[in-house]
Parts: C-alpha cells; sequence; structure tokens
C-alpha cells in the first residue's frame, strides 16, 4: 500500500458547469472547497510550507506565524497538524465564530488584531512578531511569499486548461492576497495571450466579502500585477449574498460569500460575451464556514 497524506489531496479540484439565467456565454466554477481544508488557500499553504522545510528555513525548533482573515490560517492549521508543527495566527477579532473554532480544533494558537485594521492590522501584527522573534518563527509571509502565486501557476491554471479542453475565453476571480488570481492569470496567458483575466473585487472599502480585499484602500500583496488585469468587475455585498443563497438553489452547491461573488462576477461577463465563449471562476469555500450569517435565516 502506498503512503500518504492528506498534503497529497490538494489540487485536482473539479471543473463544474454553471447554470445561469442568460444566454451569454458558458460558465464552468473550479470547486476548490474541495481541497482537504475546505478551500483554495491548501494550496498556497501547502507549497510555501513544503519550501520552508526544503530550504530549511521551518525547522523542529520554529513555529509557523502568518495573518490571516481565516482560510489561509485554517489551512496552515491542518497542515501544521500533520508535519508537527506549533501554528500562531493573526486574526481579526471580528472573524467568524466557525473559523476561530476549526482554527482551535486543529491546535493553532490566535492572536486577534482590530477588527478597525481588518486584514492590514493582522499583517502589520504578524509583521511585527516576526521581526521582533526572527529564530521563533517561521513567517509564511502570504502577502509576499513567492510559492503563494507559484502554487496557482503551477497548478490551479493547468488544471483548469486540460479540463476546459484548452477553450477558456475568459478567468474571473476575487483577490484577497491575489495569489490566486496573479498566478492563475499568468499561466493561462502564457498559454494563450487572448485569454482575458478579469479580477473582481468589493465595490468598497467596508464589505462584507470575508477574504477579498479592495485593493485601492490595502497595503497590496508584493506579487500584485496590474498587467494582468482585463477590467475589473466591482460586487456588491448584498447582490453577493442574495447570489449565494440562489447558487445553492439553483446550482446545489452551498458556497461562501466570496464564491458567490465569483459567480456573480462571472454571471455579469458572460451575459456580455458570445455563447461560444468560456468563462471560469473559482468557488473558494464552502456556506458552511459561514453559518453563523444572518443571511442563511
Amino acid at each position: 500500500m502506498n503512503s500518504s497524506t492528506i498534503l497529497d489531496a490538494v489540487g485536482n479540484t473539479p471543473l463544474i458547469p454553471i447554470r445561469y439565467h442568460g444566454n451569454g456565454a458558458k460558465i464552468f466554477a473550479k470547486a476548490e472547497f474541495m481541497n482537504p481544508s475546505g478551500s483554495v488557500k491548501d494550496r498556497a499553504a501547502k507549497a510555501m510550507l513544503l519550501r520552508g522545510i526544503q530550504n530549511g528555513k521551518l525547522t523542529n525548533n520554529n513555529a509557523i506565524l502568518d495573518a490571516t482573515s481565516g482560510n489561509t490560517g485554517i489551512a496552515l492549521a491542518m497542515f501544521g497538524a500533520v508535519l508537527g508543527y506549533r501554528v500562531v495566527l493573526c486574526l481579526p477579532s471580528n472573524a467568524n465564530r466557525e473559523r476561530k473554532r476549526v482554527l482551535r480544533a486543529y491546535g493553532a494558537e490566535i492572536i486577534p488584531t482590530s477588527p478597525l485594521e481588518s486584514s492590514d492590522g493582522a499583517l502589520l501584527k504578524a509583521k511585527q512578531i516576526a521581526a521582533e522573534n526572527p529564530d521563533k518563527y517561521f513567517y509564511t509571509d502570504q502577502y509576499n511569499n513567492e510559492e503563494n502565486w507559484k502554487s496557482h501557476y503551477n497548478g490551479t491554471a493547468l488544471e483548469i486548461w486540460e479540463q476546459t479542453e484548452h477553450k477558456i475565453t475568459h478567468f474571473v476571480a476575487g483577490m484577497g492576497t491575489s495569489g490566486t488570481f496573479i498566478g492563475t492569470a499568468r499561466r493561462l496567458k502564457e498559454l494563450n495571450p487572448s485569454i482575458k483575466t478579469v479580477p473582481m473585487q468589493p465595490a468598497s472599502p467596508l464589505h462584507g466579502l470575508e477574504g477579498m480585499r479592495h485593493q485601492a484602500s490595502v497595503i497590496p500583496s508584493g506579487f500584485y500585477d496590474t498587467s494582468l488585469l482585463d477590467g475589473q468587475l466591482d460586487i456588491q455585498t448584498e447582490d453577493a449574498r442574495r447570489t449565494t443563497l440562489e447558487f445553492a438553489k439553483e446550482n446545489g452547491l452551498f458556497v461562501g460569500i466570496s464564491s458567490g461573488a465569483n459567480i456573480l462576477a462571472a454571471m455579469k461577463l458572460a451575459e456580455t460575451l458570445p455563447k461560444d465563449d468560456l468563462v471560469v471562476t473559482i468557488l473558494c469555500d464552502s456556506g458552511f464556514r459561514y453559518l453563523s450569517d444572518e443571511m442563511w435565516d
């Protein structure tokens, strides 16, 4: 029997056709909630940790440290439990209770940060801790770690390319660290320069699309690359919530609000395109990670 770990279950997620009320292009969604921790962030977390072990920066003498809004932290906590590392995460104190409970179930230590500073506050706190304790922590630094976008350049993009039989014409995805969008877009454009890659973002700095960032009002990641952006789709939180609820009833997929925003952006784009075009987007995580949200009531 071949031995394997949960790390081997990351990637190769299904590409699912999406029904919508429109006569435009076809839409397919990458079911990233089917990764082992339940989100797209498993890809980046796995890549960052394995590179840290490979280059000797992650050892038995230090702990894994990062800032997170939830999903990357959960992935790091899961892999930390498997690999035997302590995990310390800076998390905005207003993160929902599902995420906090999952993190604690995996044994992660949570350092709460100001909800008023959102993801930037957690990022600055993690940087401070890492700078003050360089020998105590392996700081994965997801906002600047090249392994983040490379995990999608080497994985997500190639999977989409093969699963669409090279027929993809447009890629749409929201941006948190921007690793999913940047890595996937960069590789797809190398495979076919005519592919359009369009980011989705919250319509304003104050929003409820957890994990997504309004790029003009936040500290950009070190690998954010505007040359890969073919336009932009701004989505209101309430519209994303409504789409998320409808999506479960019409497509049988119970996903998170950021996934609903991605689907809405993909539908808006698809309706402007010919029927032969093919739009692909990302289902970032499951709706089970948001059950305390009042929208389900």
